[in-house]
């Protein structure tokens, strides 16, 4: 059992971040066990083939289908918006001790395997390699459907941010994940291994991940106190159809079927982009049924540097729910 124990301020130092880095080393994972992640077989249909000939070894080797993977390829976010291209620095400044000792750290006392122990006897070398390799999987596996996840890890911060400030540490963590549960001002995470400590006065980090889906992950002190955990709206990722709502439907008659369609889209945050993909229509048809229902009060607008992601509002809510 993880037990992260909060001081009187610290609910005031939780804060959200996601990581384009944390994404790509999760989808690996994927990739070696597809059975345990059967909700992402249509991305892992489509990125398969195009990994061959990319000479994946490595970073199989050092992200193995189930246990530890090295801290070092997953840095906390150190912004709410990372870019790559940092967190690819952030990696490739890791000291090589720290390279070696990580990728010979095993759980349970077993031994690392010969391919790991080949690769921390030269981790110079192999950071150089894994950092480069990892900078062409990016481009291959996960750039091309980026922005649909981006879109998904960005309204559940919205979602959950919110919900931090109108109810408190309760209200962020009572329905994350089932594997965790707030308990008199403890965080407590289901696992197989023990720590129970502070916050060191940095807060807890926490951190939406598509391919962390089923499961939770925890990084503790020494490190910057970090949860991963599936957003909500992960089912809906892959999807491709457009939500279909039946002739008859009430809401339909009442504000028109592609409105219809777009509120009952819009169950998860997502950009006008994201919308015309999911009802294979043009981002201006999109943008003029968002207008209005903007102007109606039933979505709004929250500007995330150049990108507008659009939610319901209560009684967007209310309305596509009745």
């Amino acid at each position: 059992m993880i037990e992260f124990v909060f001081a009187p301020d610290d609910v005031a130092r939780v804060r959200f971040a996601f990581s384009p880095m944390w994404e790509m080393v999760r989808s690996l994972r994927v990739l070696a066990d597809p059975s345990g992640h059967a909700l992402h077989l249509p991305w892992v249909h489509a990125v398969r083939p195009r990994l061959r000939g990319l000479g994946m070894g490595p970073l199989r080797d050092v992200v193995p289908p189930g246990g530890y993977i090295p801290d070092f390829l997953t840095p906390p976010p150190a912004t709410p918006l990372p870019d790559l291209a940092a967190e690819l620095e952030i990696v490739r400044a890791t000291p090589p001790e720290v390279v070696a000792a990580e990728l010979r750290f095993t759980e349970r006392g077993s031994r690392p395997t010969p391919a790991r122990q080949a690769l921390a006897a030269d981790p110079e070398r192999t950071l150089e390699t894994l950092a480069d390799l990892l900078g062409r999987y990016w481009t291959a596996a996960v750039e091309p459907f980026w922005p649909r996840i981006r879109d998904l890890l960005e309204g559940d911060v919205l979602r959950r941010a919110g919900a931090l400030t109108a109810a408190g540490a309760a209200g962020v963590f009572g329905d994350l994940h089932e594997a965790v549960s707030w308990r008199s001002g403890s965080l407590c995470v289901d696992r197989r291994w023990t720590f129970r400590g502070g916050l060191a006065g940095r807060g807890l980090l926490l951190v939406p991940s598509v391919f962390v889906w089923p499961e939770v992950s925890v990084m503790v002190p020494p490190y910057q106190a970090m949860l991963s955990y599936p957003p909500n709206g992960v089912a809906t990722l892959w999807e491709t159809e457009r939500p279909a709502r039946g002739r008859e439907d009430p809401l339909a008659a009442l504000i028109g079927r592609r409105r219809a369609e777009l509120l009952a889209a819009l169950a998860t945050p997502a950009s006008t982009t994201e919308l015309a993909r999911r009802m294979d229509v043009t981002p201006g048809a999109v943008s003029q049924h968002l207008g209005v229902l903007r102007a109606c009060g039933l979505v709004t607008g929250h500007r995330l540097g150049r990108r507008v992601l659009y939610v319901r509002t209560p009684a967007g809510d209310a309305l596509a729910q009745s």
